[in-house]
């Protein structure tokens, strides 16, 4: 046997089956296949790049990440450099920008410094504005939309321990829960993450964070999995299964069967069973596909587009195949 085979559990192989009529019934065979402006693959590098407005620094240094993900992003830690940066993007062709930053000890961006700036990018620019919300109250929910934010994304964890051990944070669930409700009560269209295994490879609330979202109506979903970054207190522990993760994906289609569900760009890499099983599942789009996925999806005869964007992005800009996007 092959390491990209997989031994399916005969109850993971009903599930995935299930799931994936439901989704063919609320979406077509349709799948979507996304390369975010952070990656290069194949010689290719998404349109939708993220940006820090913090630049690597970070107070929070959450376990898993310890600011290290934020190194390899643009700098753009001044509202002027924000706006600057963003307006060269444009020139340069891409389509929308993450903007995204290290957060304080509560877990929150510094909104208050940068959200004039956004609202320049929105009034000169045609750029699409994503942003990682981090923790916000209502006001600065109500500015982010004011200011013309496309999308929230943020990560949504429905387990107390892992807010305190991996994240530092002294709170949990219920806090993140009226932190959604903030974003959905301002108009804006929020895109939750759920990253499966971040506390240690174990699977602990993942559950419980679907159920917090399926409280709100969203349009996507993306799901994640534990990556092992160099130099954090999580580089040596054990990953997620693919099975878990699957079953995560699972449950979240039974809950909300009308969400779309995206398998994103933060998992690890290689990890071809977990695509092909998320293709079996009736996910609606993968971000960085192996060319197992894209088969797979080939011999359930999807109808199958291509996108150079964030898989959080909701609008339109697919074509038939990658050597397409670029002249869109």
């Amino acid at each position: 046997m092959s390491e990209n085979q997989v031994i399916y559990q005969p109850d993971i192989t009903a599930h995935l089956e299930q799931a994936r009529d439901l989704s063919w019934q609320h979406f077509g065979k349709k799948i979507s296949f996304y390369l975010p402006g952070m990656f290069t693959y194949n010689d290719m590098t998404g349109r939708y790049p993220a940006v820090s407005i913090t630049g690597d620094e970070c107070a929070l240094m959450c376990d898993h990440c310890k600011g290290k993900i934020l190194s390899d992003m643009v700098r753009t830690d001044t509202p002027d450099l924000l706006v600057e940066t963003c307006q060269k993007l444009e020139k340069k062709g891409m389509i929308g920008v993450l903007i995204t930053g290290g957060c304080n000890s509560k877990g929150e961006l510094p909104w208050e410094q940068f959200i004039h700036a956004v609202k320049k990018i929105k009034e000169t620019t045609r750029l699409l504005v994503s942003v990682h919300s981090g923790f916000v109250n209502g006001d600065q929910a109500r500015e982010m939309k004011e200011a013309g934010v496309d999308q929230a994304l943020i990560d949504v964890i429905g387990d107390k321990d892992t807010f305190e051990t991996i994240y530092h944070l002294p709170f949990g669930p219920k806090q993140m829960e009226q932190c959604l409700f903030r974003l959905v009560d301002a108009g804006i269209e929020v895109v939750p993450h759920i990253v499966c295994g971040l506390n240690h490879g174990r699977i602990q609330g993942e559950a419980d964070a679907v159920s917090i979202v399926s409280l709100f109506d969203v349009k996507k979903l993306v799901i994640v999995s534990l990556m092992r970054l160099t130099g954090t207190p999580l580089h040596k522990s054990i990953l997620p299964g693919t099975i878990d993760v699957a079953n995560i994906i699972v449950k979240a289609r039974m809950k909300m069967p009308a969400t779309k569900i995206n398998l994103g760009c933060a998992r690890r890499r290689g990890d071809v069973s977990l695509e092909v099983l998320a293709v079996k599942a009736g996910i609606n789009s993968i971000a960085l596909p192996s060319d197992e996925a894209i088969q797979q999806a080939e011999e359930y005869h999807l109808d199958i587009r291509y996108q150079k964007t964030c898989c959080s992005v909701s609008a339109d800009f697919s074509t038939p195949g990658w050597q397409l996007t670029a002249e869109k």
